[in-house]
């Protein structure tokens, strides 16, 4: 009796890490995150043997590889051809993720008309699959948008899309957004997994056989990260995080992933009634330059990718009668600034077990680097015991769980940018490199001795 071949069970698999399991179960085992197991296709079994077959290109020597199809073209927008590594690449495929109302759509808006009327002008396809055209029409008449080599597509469906492409063949193609567009060969609901991935996967070769370069514009979850399936980020060439707080006109780009660049820069925007704007030199948002000294600020410079950037920390500690004291943070690491707390009760003698303790960034700018520490330990220095630091000050420095001031990197840079803007003195680590002319550099080795700038005349 013969016997009947049993199918293959289906298979269960994380969309985010990977993990495979035997069955659906609700929460992936792996990295704890609910809703992203999905069935998928049974695994195949491994080919014993592989034929060879003929090549699309033959394999030629690395120095004949044709270097014009990989360079860069200008977006016309300074800021963001900085956080792409000097502009777009041709047949790169960039994810542009952010909030709802940042600025992605108007952001992009702008980039498809300085593509459109660039030197020399090419057209550019605009895809929406959010917004009617008419609601595109009116966002580019307020922000003097309006060319006529833009063209305007509303789509959702795959096929209707690449229709567009055929005809109007642009030398740029963005979609807005990736979650929006489906595809009638793919299962699933628009915005699932499934169909997000196979969306994204035809983009990509269509951006790849073509050389035209794709923008994809993409949605983020309540904790800020891309949403979607984690092979999203892995099958695109760049990943943008565009963030702002809706309280501030500021906007950053911020680079995660550049195959063809640098991934830490930084771009810098402000959202204006007329469209998003350049800022150039931004430092000036990030301080507040008062005449007369004030107790509990602090300034220091982080580094963005490649620019310095200057940056007011500000303190304020109250005593208080509650049994458990605020510790309010904003624009800061809420872990450091607990741990420079501990520090100053510890190392400087300076408590703060029975006050409440808000520190927060000027301008709604976030400070990730342990470069910040000194500034955020003097800050919070300075207005426990009143007596405001020096004017024209900056400090830069690591600050170490006993006490001591850790070198950073980028010391003379960052005091560079810090002099351009005026501010003549310094507070760094020990052997800080080669610094620039015109800032009077004072080494400090231990918090101990950073905290004799503040054992002066009380304030008021």
């Amino acid at each position: 009796m013969a016997s009947k071949t049993r199918s293959p069970r289906p298979a269960y698999r994380c969309a985010d890490c990977g993990h495979e399991v035997a069955k659906w179960v609700g929460r992936c085992p792996s990295c704890q995150a609910w809703g992203t197991i999905d069935e998928t296709a049974p695994a195949r079994p491994a080919l014993a043997k592989v034929s060879a077959g003929a090549p699309s290109t033959p394999a030629r020597p690395i120095a004949e590889v044709d270097l014009d199809s990989a360079r860069s073209v200008s977006t016309g927008i300074g800021e963001l051809d900085r956080v792409l590594g000097g502009g777009i690449v041709p047949g790169a495929v960039v994810l542009l993720a952010g909030e709802p109302g940042v600025g992605k759509s108007t952001l992009l808006l702008e980039v498809a008309h300085r593509w459109a009327s660039g030197e020399p002008p090419g057209p550019s396809l605009y895809v929406t699959g959010e917004e009617s055209a008419g609601q595109v029409r009116l966002r580019a008449e307020r922000t003097d948008s309006v060319h006529p080599e833009l063209f305007l597509g509303a789509e959702s469906d795959l096929s209707a899309v690449f229709g567009h492409v055929d005809a109007v063949k642009p030398g740029l193609l963005i979609v807005d957004s990736v979650q929006t567009v489906q595809s009638a060969e793919a299962e699933g609901t628009p915005g699932g997994v499934t169909q997000v991935r196979a969306v994204t996967t035809a983009l990509v070769a269509l951006a790849k056989e073509r050389g035209l370069p794709v923008v994809l514009v993409g949605h983020v979850t309540k904790d800020g990260a891309v949403a979607g399936p984690r092979v999203l980020e892995h099958l695109v060439d760049v990943v943008l995080q565009f963030e702002g707080d809706r309280h501030s006109s500021l906007r950053m780009l911020r680079g995660v992933k550049n195959r063809f660049g640098p991934a830490d820069e930084v771009g810098c925007f402000e959202q204006q009634d007329d469209g998003i704007a350049e800022v150039p030199d931004p430092s000036g948002l990030f301080i507040n330059r008062q005449e007369t000294a004030v107790d509990g600020t602090a300034v220091t410079v982080m580094v963005e990718g490649k620019r310095p950037l200057l940056v007011e920390v500000q303190a304020l500690t109250m005593k208080t009668e509650m049994a458990m004291p605020r510790r309010s943070v904003s624009g800061l690491d809420s872990a450091r600034v607990s741990m420079m707390l501990a520090v100053l009760g510890k190392h400087g003698h300076i408590s703060t077990g029975s006050h409440d303790v808000f520190a927060a960034t000027v301008g709604g700018t976030k400070i990730g680097e342990p470069a910040a520490d000194l500034a955020i330990a003097m800050a919070v220095a300075s207005s426990q015991t009143g007596r405001p630091l020096p004017p024209n000050l900056v400090l830069v420095g690591e600050v170490g769980l006993a006490g001591e001031i850790r070198r950073v990197n980028g010391v003379g840079r960052r005091l560079a940018e810090a002099a351009r803007l005026g501010f003549d003195r310094a507070l760094v680590p020990p052997d800080p490199g080669p610094l620039p002319k015109g800032v009077k550099a004072t080494e400090v080795a231990t918090l101990k001795d950073a905290l004799k700038l503040v054992r002066g005349k009380r304030s008021g």
